[in-house]
């Protein structure tokens, strides 16, 4: 299913979108609950204020966005990449510098 140009609000819950690709869309304040986005690609977007509860993010790419706000909750996070770099090593670095 393609969305283009759409300006809506959309309802979607207990979805698999493994594989989507969000390019130049505006998903903020947006909230995604018990969601599997497996691969996903999200590209040059706007995701302030985005929500996500329990949603399988495994192996999905980040590039080019706005996350202030963000925030991710009992997530799976395996493989993820923001701007080409592992979200894991992100966090043992963010990790190695609080502890000294």
């Amino acid at each position: 299913m393609k969305l283009h140009g759409v300006t809506e609000q959309l309802d979607v819950r207990d979805a698999d979108l493994s594989g989507s690709v969000f390019h130049d869309a505006n998903l903020s304040d947006a909230v995604f609950s018990l969601m599997t986005l497996t691969g996903a690609c999200f590209v040059d977007s706007s995701m302030t204020g985005w929500r996500l509860h329990n949603v399988n993010l495994s192996g999905a790419k980040f590039e080019f966005l706005n996350l202030t706000g963000a925030e991710l909750k009992d997530c799976k996070l395996a493989g993820v990449t923001i701007d080409g770099v592992p979200l894991e090593d992100m966090i043992a670095a963010y990790r190695k510098s609080r502890a000294g």
